[in-house]
């Protein structure tokens, strides 16, 4: 290991940086090995950095200063996220999960850590939508995205045209290569979403290939209208993610609820029921339709595309979005 005798050194004499330092103490209590478990545990670990440094959290960099307390203010903030719909409640509790394996793997020992992630956020997980997705009639999205522009806030505008048009989570809106999905669109006839995405899932092992209509093609035209100069995103060139959700994605999250849609990821669901009914030509599952009654084999053909087209690896994830398969 080579850290005895040099544990109360900052970050438990893992280095300077907890960035650097979680990902370290993770490579040693694995024995270099399990290099997806590590990846995986350290890229969450790596959200809870990036809090610990904003504004909302405590500005630690040095992971000797973590207490119990500071892991249930994360778990505040990882609670305001959900209800927010910027996150699921699995990835929630999977972010807190992942800050205790790390914790632990820096202090060589449990004595700080979250006991139950769960309590802690005070919500259970479910993957199974119970109620109707906001923003499936594309006037009243139509209304919100006007609404969003009026307000001098163009580029939200044109996140919730993404989000509804092709179902892109609100990061895969923010950091998609416009210029390379217009492109596509006009050689192929469809887009290859990969900027953004969860996991490390883009590349060709990891293809989102969705078929490009007018909606999509206008979407991204108008995206790439409010595109700052010099840039292929939504993010301007000197803009960091962080402050861009905080001086965009909050305020215009506001004027969202005062139209009745709780968040984007609404829209992302409402065109998950949207690519239900195209392919299985019923109602999707939470809006009343009974195809999953009367013909469980196109069913199951629906969720496991709607699966892959939203870059998920799990079909019944899609019950979160269009509600049970049974």
């Amino acid at each position: 290991m080579g850290l005895v005798g040099r544990r109360s050194g900052r970050n438990f004499g893992y280095g300077r940086q907890m960035s650097y330092a979680g990902p370290q103490a993770l490579k040693d209590l694995f024995g270099g090995g399990h290099y997806g478990t590590v990846k995986a545990h350290s890229d969450r670990w790596l959200a809870f950095v990036r809090w610990c440094r904003s504004e909302d959290g405590p500005g630690f960099n040095d992971a000797r200063q973590i207490d119990r307390q500071t892991l249930l203010d994360y778990a505040g903030h990882l609670r305001q996220q959900v209800e927010q719909g910027e996150l699921t409640i699995a990835t929630a509790q999977n972010r807190l999960s992942s800050v205790n394996r790390t914790m632990a793997a820096l202090r060589s020992d449990q004595h700080v850590k979250v006991v139950s992630p769960s309590k802690a956020l005070g919500m259970r997980r479910t993957s199974v939508r119970y109620s109707v997705p906001q923003g499936q009639d594309r006037e009243h999205v139509k209304r919100i995205v006007d609404m969003l522009y009026e307000h001098q806030m163009p580029r939200a505008a044109a996140i919730a045209q993404l989000a509804r048009a092709t179902g892109m989570r609100l990061r895969e809106a923010i950091l998609a290569d416009l210029p390379r999905l217009k492109r596509e669109a006009k050689q192929y006839g469809k887009i290859n979403i990969q900027d953004g995405t969860k996991g490390g899932r883009s590349g060709a092992s990891a293809p989102r290939w969705i078929r490009a209509d007018d909606h999509i093609r206008e979407a991204l035209r108008f995206a790439e209208q409010v595109s700052p100069d010099g840039s292929h995103n939504l993010l301007a060139p000197n803009e960091s993610y962080l402050d861009f959700q905080r001086e965009i994605v909050r305020p215009a999250r506001d004027l969202l609820h005062k139209h009745n849609v709780k968040g984007f990821h609404e829209l992302r669901a409402a065109f998950a029921c949207e690519r239900y009914e195209q392919i299985t030509h019923h109602l999707a599952p939470i809006n009343g339709g009974r195809c999953r009654h009367l013909n469980p084999r196109l069913d199951r053909e629906a969720r496991l595309q709607i699966s892959y087209e939203f870059g998920h690896g799990r079909i019944d994830v899609v019950s979160a979005y269009i509600g049970r398969r049974a």
